[in-house]
């Protein structure tokens, strides 16, 4: 740099902007005398530096003075030049250099800079060009929510047994007049960077070797008085007057993060770097690519600029303007390149924006004059490789030349299908340019197409999976021990990956934590890394320039720097970002600024059956037409529960289904419409989701099998050393004692239905698949398991999952010996080498964001352990080094129960059921639970067991429609059975509550229960009844026990003149309990003898009863508490009583709506793991960092942190519309219409009160004068029953005296846009109640259907008819959207279809 500096010396740069419109480059130069060559300097308009020779010029920032952004592409020499005027002087843009002025400034005043502005590498470039102008050495700090103390100041290292304290960025740059960048500010934890407070302010700190930093001034006055060697025996090291610190950081107000400490901020010069001029941006674009026509250049700047300045409202993300470089180049290397597509590459808003921020960006587009075009379809695409390590990629007639990989790839499952052919295309042409990352949804192929990419190119992959919580460091090196027992650093995948040319494929992105996939930044952006144990990654081109400045290879490697590959990638997999819901979104602006981004469509109809086809070998299995219809209506469907479901339906999903299909053509069990109630777990799906998949499923003409078929060889035999249940048949081989030891052996009955499901299980398992079993408590799940593989004859490895699972425990166990860290395998990673069946049990309990590393496991056979090693597919050991190769008898079965309340755990079907075989174990049918239970107590009558059946089952159903919180299973019955079996002449009351003692304490849950078991003939379970019961039997309690006392023989024993009571003993007569002596109760005495001890016995009576005075007390008592309360709200005792009777009758679905409410704000409540603490539970993953002695090796649970990680949840809204037209108070003599609606709008505010934060409701009427009327505003609800009263007895009142007709249209169309508007909620419905007779009033279906469309995707209309004609009811169902209307003809059942609508979308 210097030589280059010097060279064109001589020059005085100056810059003008004198009329001139577009700003032009400006010119800054660097002068050295002739004859005073030491006095070099920089110069930029009236600010001038002395340039100073540096200590280490390798850590002075290279390639940098190139306002463009560095990549690694066939062309890097011509792009990272130096740019240079025809006067030989250094080009820079204005804007660049007014930044670097500034800087300039504030360097010679001796002021640290804090520069801010929006993500991208702006920011940083711009520090690095200063450093490089002026050749100062650099040490750069990636600031994230991992980073501590240690990081910033002193790391111990174990050597030769000793612990080393290793100086970090902070220390190294003030020791040797560095400067010092930290990158990220925003990311660090509150508290961490204060300790930096006095080295920016007094350039003092206290360092944990004890020594300590002390400024040039104080330093040197010392020296005055002291010698060096007496101050460096103090531990007093000096502080460079070059130190430096230069932060980058986002403001925080506008993109989240933690806030500046008002010391910190104090400390810091500060300067907004925003981005460059339209011309500026508009000549380097024109430089990047001259072939480009400079309308499409002008027309991306404009399209950018523009959204860079929306309005605020909008919400937009940032457009990230350094990619539309990129961009052009694509369009350089391919002109026939819509510029449509060049901007989704860039700003995939389709994927990110909600609709409407879409619609914006899309009127955007069309004023422009950009079409929404596709580019040209590609009919071939074909790779020959080059001599010069480069591989040609032609495509059609476009050819490109990328990197070639050293070893070819196996052929991958990818179909050439036109769209598929073109998704791959789009890729490679990205992957040209820069990083890319593939966005789709679960199973739509995104890894299928990464495989076929690498396949192409013969390139070798780094796979990476993601997960929340992943920290910084385990994306570039893990810390371990040597043998010798020293702490050394081991390369992440990713920095294997730069080192070796290879890809790392990065799976998982929208997992990631957003602070700790900033760390990525500097490599992507610029293609430098800076590794944990000091090793300098740069690109290529900058290690070429610190070749040419006389550097050596050896040399430089010795130094910590080494070159990346120029065929290094970066591939990125990711899910869309879940919009709404009140979740952020994960694509932030700091990440779109990352990769260029491919979207990836689900597959059209025609596209899945062809490929579906070419899967199966060439024909399409029976049933798999109607299957793909479904598929396509769930996808293209407006309505959100349809569209919620699309997912589960996926490509990958619908390629397990056919291969079944085609594996077990003939079976009873490939039934479709059985098939798919286990794909989508039907039976546990909340009653609104699943009357709209039941109707999708109908509209296609999937019909259930009306009679299910007994096979004749519905049985489990082994013949010929095979195993055959039902029809199928397994070879059972020649297991070793070995794996016999690990063969499960459990109770088991063959009931009917249970081998039909073995059988179902042995069919996929044949297939190759992974099994997940999902179900309620006690429905067998554990059994089935054990069963199929005791009858298979597998070995089985069981893993019990937990709230507290890590992946590293998941995977291996850390242990800590002789000092030295090693590693024992999990039983997953036991079961992966030696082909044994893992099953993993409870995995609903540990968090997704754990369990999620299952899935690169299943789909792709890979996965990356903690110490380094990496399990690979079958076949593929030998390619891989360090590898663990998955044993194909290998298989995964997990257990979990069913998601949704009132079970705690969290959704492992939604995360990860796409990857598995499903299966929904219920309980047993009737017939089939008798058969069971008879093996249990076969004692026991049969009367008596039908009866627990009967019983059990409607208490079950009861639980399924809502009704009952608890889902009883066969485990209670079971128990039950038991319980008689042993102890026949117990009374069933008694034996039953075993079971449902629990529910005593609801009373609204026991009143259910309890009609419902009297209905089955168990009439005396009720609380009195069981008393009087146990009145009748009096118990006597006895302990016959050995005293270890002798008996000396019988005597009367002495009489004891005051007659006093005696207990045990062998010395008076007359006592109780003693030994020889006449008495009661004793042993060996002669006789019997009362004293006359009066023996004190409560009647029956006394012993049950409360007296009348403590019942009478408690009854004042409780009438004065209500008497006090109605004074206190100013409620008479009428108006109670008449609330009463609106209140009491849903007291039920009140308390069950409640539970569920309690239940979610407990979840989403839960405290977080929170690392880097220095007291709590050992971190398994700091072991290494406990031995070198530091403390902040533990985590403990803790409220997340609020700035960073916690984003404010939404309420969600709700918008009641209730009918008060005059036809409910006429008509409701004749079936209570109004009366049952006032008692549905009485248990919506009650249910809600106590949870105002977590759902805002109003409710607004409608008549024939007017269609808003208010009666409850949102945010101001009832406080208690006299507000309450007041609201429905003005429904009421308005009923009575209001004019006739019907706005039941008009208010759903207002509600519905209504909320549509507001910015506060996420998530939103409306119900509208009517008892419209919509053909009197000339409303067609479809008008209300339309009107409650009007707030979607936001906002989810339902309508309630109640009291409508029979007739109409068909016809409103078919118009409307599936599950958002209801005729409600009995009106008892009102309350509990609110009950449905409000679990399934806002709960």
């Amino acid at each position: 740099m210097l030589a280059n500096l010097r060279a064109c010396s001589g020059h005085l740069l100056h810059h003008s902007l004198r009329n001139a419109r577009i700003p032009r480059r400006s010119w800054a130069s660097t002068t050295a005398g002739k004859d005073q060559p030491e006095e070099d300097s920089l110069t930029i308009g009236d600010v001038s530096v002395r340039l100073r020779k540096p200590k280490d010029p390798q850590l002075v920032p290279q390639q940098y003075a190139d306002t463009s952004r560095i990549k690694e592409t066939t062309d890097l020499k011509r792009r990272n030049e130096l740019k240079y005027a025809s006067d030989g002087t250094l080009q820079l843009s204005q804007s660049a250099l007014h930044h670097l002025r500034w800087m300039l400034q504030k360097d010679a005043l001796r002021q640290d800079m804090f520069l801010l502005g929006q993500p991208g590498p702006l920011r940083r470039q711009l520090a690095m060009q200063f450093l490089e102008l002026t050749q100062r050495e650099v040490e750069y700090v990636a600031l994230s929510r991992d980073t501590t103390e240690s990081d910033l100041k002193q790391r111990r290292e174990i050597n030769d047994r000793a612990a080393i304290f290793h100086d970090q960025g902070a220390v190294r740059a003030a020791l040797n007049g560095r400067v010092l960048v930290l990158d990220g500010v925003e990311h660090a934890e509150r508290n961490v960077l204060p300790i930096l407070n006095n080295l920016l302010e007094n350039r003092e700190m206290h360092l944990e070797s004890g020594k300590f930093l002390m400024s040039p001034e104080r330093y040197d006055k010392l020296l005055e008085k002291h010698s060096r060697e007496q101050l460096d025996e103090w531990g007093l090291l000096r502080v460079s007057e070059q130190f430096r610190v230069v932060a980058l950081g986002l403001p925080t107000h506008k993109y989240k993060g933690t806030p500046l400490d008002p010391p910190l901020r104090s400390r810091f010069q500060s300067r907004n770097v925003t981005t460059y001029s339209y011309g500026e941006l508009y000549e380097e674009l024109q430089q990047e690519a001259p072939s480009v026509p400079g309308e499409q250049l002008k027309q991306l700047l404009t399209f950018a600029l523009t959204l860079q300045q929306a309005d605020p409202v909008l919400q937009l993300p940032d457009f990230p303007i350094h990619n539309l470089a990129l961009g052009v180049k694509m369009l350089a290397a391919n002109p026939s390149l819509s510029l449509h597509d060049v901007i989704s590459r860039i700003y995939p808003y389709q994927t990110m924006l909600k609709p409407d921020q879409k619609k914006r960006v899309e009127e955007l587009l069309k004023k422009l004059d950009i079409q929404l075009v596709p580019s040209p379809s590609i009919k071939k695409i074909e790779a020959q490789s080059q001599e010069n390590s480069l591989i040609h990629i032609k495509l059609d007639e476009l050819q490109l030349n990328l990197p070639e990989g050293q070893i070819p790839t196996a052929s991958t499952y990818f179909v050439d299908l036109p769209h598929q052919r073109q998704a791959l295309a789009s890729l490679l042409q990205a992957y040209a340019v820069g990083d890319v990352c593939l966005v789709g949804e679960k199973g739509v192929g995104k890894l299928t197409l990464t495989q076929e990419l690498l396949r192409l190119l013969q390139q070798t992959s780094e796979p990476m999976m993601l997960y929340e919580d992943m920290t910084s460091r385990d994306i570039v090196q893990q810390r371990i021990t040597s043998p010798q027992g020293d702490t050394v650093w081991r390369d992440s995948p990713l920095v294997r990956a730069a080192k070796s040319g290879s890809v790392a494929v990065l799976n998982g992105l929208h997992r990631l934590h957003k602070s700790t996939a900033s760390v990525l930044q500097r490599l992507i952006h610029d293609r430098e890394l800076q590794l944990c144990d000091g090793t300098t990654l740069l690109g290529a081109n900058r290690y070429q320039a610190l070749l040419q400045q006389g550097f050596s290879k050896e040399e430089l490697g010795k130094l910590g720097f080494l070159p990346i590959h120029e065929s290094f990638r970066v591939v990125a997999l990711a899910e869309p970002p879940r919009l709404g819901g009140g979740q952020p979104s994960w694509l932030t602006p700091e990440l779109l600024s990352l990769f260029l981004y491919q979207e990836l469509r689900p597959l059209r109809q025609s596209e899945e059956a062809e490929l579906l086809a070419q899967l199966c070998g060439g024909d399409l299995p029976a049933g798999m037409d109607q299957l793909l219809k479904l598929a396509q209506l769930l996808r293209s469907s407006q309505d959100p529960l349809l569209q919620g479901l699309a997912g589960t339906l996926s490509t990958r999903q619908l390629l397990k289904l056919a291969r079944r299909l085609a594996a077990y053509p003939e079976s009873e069990l490939s039934d479709v419409h059985e098939m798919l109630q286990n794909t989508f777990l039907a039976r546990f799906m909340p009653a609104l989701s699943r009357g709209a998949l039941e109707q999708a499923i109908q509209q296609v003409g999937i019909k259930p099998r009306e009679i299910k078929l007994k096979s004749k060889k519905n049985q489990i035999a082994v013949e010929d050393n095979s195993l055959r249940i039902g029809s199928t048949r397994w070879p059972l081989g020649n297991p070793t004692q070995a794996q016999l030891s690990k063969v499960p052996h459990t109770l088991f009955y063959e009931m009917p239905q249970h081998v039909q499901l073995l059988e179902r299980l042995l069919q996929d398992y044949l297939i190759g698949e992974h099994l997940l079993l999902v179900g309620n408590q006690g429905v067998g799940k554990n059994k089935l398991v054990d069963r199929l593989l005791e009858l298979m004859q597998r070995p089985r490895e069981y893993i019990q999952l937990h709230r507290d699972t890590t992946v590293h425990s998941l995977t291996l166990q850390a242990t800590l010996k002789d000092g030295q860290v090693s590693y024992e395998d999990s039983a997953l990673v036991q079961a992966v080498r030696t082909g044994h069946v893992l099953v993993v049990d409870e995995a609903d309990k540990a968090p997704v964001n754990v369990t999620c590393i299952l899935r690169t496991l299943v789909e792709s056979g890979e996965m990356v352990l903690a110490d380094g090693r990496r399990i690979v597919p079958p076949g593929e050991g030998g390619r891989v080094p360090n590898s663990i190769e998955t044993h194909p008898d290998f298989r995964l079965i997990v257990l979990a129960n069913r998601p949704g309340f009132p079970f705690l755990g969290n959704d492992f079907f939604a995360a990860l059921g796409d990857v598995f075989s499903c299966h929904a174990i219920s309980n047993p049918d009737p017939e089939s639970e008798i058969f069971l239970l008879q093996q249990y107590g076969p004692k026991v009558p049969i009367k008596t067991l039908r009866t627990l059946v009967n019983a059990f089952g409607e208490l079950r159903t009861l639980a399924d429609e809502g009704m009952l919180n608890y889902p009883y299973s066969t485990r209670e019955v079971v128990s039950i059975v038991k319980h008689l079996e042993r102890y026949p002449e117990e009374n069933m009351s008694e034996v039953v509550g075993n079971v449902l003692d629990f529910d005593r304490y609801q009373p609204e849950a026991l009143q259910q229960v309890t009609q419902v078991l009297a209905k089955h003939g168990i009439e005396s379970y009720a609380e009195e009844e069981i008393q009087a019961i146990r009145k009748q039997r009096i118990l006597q309690a006895s302990v016959n026990r050995h005293s270890g006392l002798g008996v000396s023989g019988p005597k009367f024993g002495k009489l004891d003149p005051k007659n006093e009571p005696h207990v045990g003993g062998n010395t008076w007569a007359g006592g109780s309990g003693g030994r020889d002596t006449a008495g009661l109760g004793g042993k060996g005495g002669p006789f019997r003898l009362d004293k006359g001890h009066k023996v004190h016995q409560l009647s029956d009576e006394e012993k049950a009863d409360v007296p009348e005075e403590i019942k009478r007390a408690a009854r004042e008592m409780n009438r004065k508490a209500f008497e006090d309360k109605l004074k206190e709200i100013k409620m008479s005792a009428h108006d109670h009583k008449l609330y009463a009777q609106f209140s009491e009758p849903n007291r039920k679905q009140v308390q069950q709506l409640k539970a569920v409410l309690e239940a979610m704000q407990t979840k989403s409540k839960e405290r977080q793991w929170q690392k880097y603490q220095t007291h709590g539970d050992l971190d398994d993953t700091r072991l290494v960092e406990g031995i070198t002695g530091e403390k902040n090796i533990y985590r403990r649970r803790a409220e997340a942190n609020p700035w960073a990680d916690h984003v404010q949840e939404k309420p969600n809204r709700l918008k009641l519309v209730v009918d008060v037209s005059g036809s409910m108070y006429r008509f409701n003599g004749y079936d209570g219409r109004l009366d049952r609606q006032l008692e549905a709008v009485v248990m919506v505010m009650e249910a809600f009160e106590g949870f105002e934060k977590k759902i805002v409701y109003d409710i607004i009427g409608h008549s024939g004068e007017g269609w808003e009327i208010p009666f409850v505003t949102a945010g101001s609800p009832p406080k208690n029953d006299k507000e309450r009263f007041e609201a429905i007895r003005m429904m009421h009142a308005h009923s009575q005296f209001c004019w006739s007709g019907d706005s039941t249209v008009k208010a759903a169309r207002e509600a519905c846009s209504t909320l549509g508007a507001e910015q506060d909620y996420d998530n939103a419905i409306v119900v509208v109640l009517s008892d419209a007779n919509l053909q009197r009033y000339g409303i067609a279906p479809k008008d209300l259907a339309m009107a409650l469309k009007r707030g979607e995707p936001k906002v989810k209309g339902y309508a309630i008819f109640i009291g409508s004609l029979a007739e109409e009811a068909d016809e409103i169902n078919a118009e409307m959207p599936a599950g958002q209307s209801f005729v409600c003809m009995d009106l008892t059942k009102l309350p509990h279809i609110l009950q449905q609508i409000f679990t399934s979308s806002l709960l």
